[in-house]
């Protein structure tokens, strides 16, 4: 029978400079083992939230460099604890960047990556405009993975917004699916907690949500309030505004219990399209 664990967030306020995060980062994740985590999530751009195109693409360094990638693997060895990094902004041969997530397992390899799909180009009402197609390399490939507890699937922020992928991996064996996110303060008020909740009635699955917080560079300003909901929808923790940790217990046995009483993801049905629009100028 597979066993309940605890679920930690890490909520973070990511700067522009990598290696003066790592600290931070280093003792949230201690804080999550210290209250009894198993399975350590992290937000997006947990390495740092560096909104000028042009500086990201000079700092961002290669896999095999990347201190936070460094530093997580040797937590988790160390701990025994599943470690998912939200995602690292990563150099690839050819000077392109992808947004990847990395789950580390208790023996610190990487088990498995995902790279971010769907790409946030938007112009807020604020002013604010966001273009991660210009930086990043989208991702191609939906993501699920073993962890001790059952199946896993990936995601990232914006991917939050299309159903369709988490009904993919939710059919497909998901029972926990992570929402690193770094979501705006404008879209997290209106849109954040709706989502979430959605996400998971939708699929019978619990969501993760590490998120980022605060304000950043350049007048960049996240959200908050890290999630972890259940396959209800039931919120059963908050990471409110400030960085810090939150945590849950996890029992995969909700899982079958919630897909049971709305078995939905079994009730698909094939449908065409029918339209009688007409010709906007026959009328005229």
């Amino acid at each position: 029978m597979v066993s309940s664990f605890l679920a930690a967030c890490i909520q973070l306020n990511s700067k522009r400079d990598i290696e003066l995060n790592i600290a931070e980062i280093l003792r949230l994740v201690d804080e999550a083992l210290e209250l009894g985590a198993e399975f350590i999530t992290l937000p997006e751009c947990t390495g740092m939230m560096e909104p000028n195109r042009k500086l990201l693409k000079e700092k961002t360094p290669f896999e095999q460099d990347h201190g936070v990638l460094i530093a997580i693997r040797e937590r988790a060895m160390e701990s025994g604890a599943w470690i998912l990094i939200g995602s690292l902004a990563i150099r690839l041969p050819g000077n392109q960047i992808v947004n990847r997530s990395y789950l580390i397992d208790e023996k610190g390899e990487i088990a498995v990556t995902y790279d971010k799909i769907h790409m946030f180009d938007v112009q807020l009402d604020d002013g604010q405009t966001y273009r991660e197609s210009e930086t990043y390399k989208p991702g191609t490939e939906a993501v699920l993975t073993e962890l001790p507890w059952g199946r896993l699937g990936l995601t990232i922020c914006y991917d939050v917004r299309f159903a369709y992928l988490y009904r993919t991996l939710a059919q497909n064996g998901a029972r926990f699916i992570t929402v690193p996110s770094a979501f705006t303060k404008i879209s997290g008020e209106a849109h954040w907690h709706v989502l979430q909740r959605a996400r998971a009635i939708e699929t019978g699955c619990y969501i993760i949500s590490a998120a980022q917080c605060g304000d950043h560079a350049e007048g960049r300003q996240t959200y908050g309030h890290s999630l972890i909901v259940d396959p209800w929808g039931k919120i059963l923790a908050d990471g409110g505004e400030e960085t810090g940790v939150i945590v849950a217990r996890i029992d995969p046995h909700q899982v079958e219990n919630a897909r049971a009483k709305i078995p939905a993801l079994s009730h698909d049905r094939r449908y065409k399209l029918s339209s009688d629009l007409r010709d906007q100028d026959h009328d005229k």
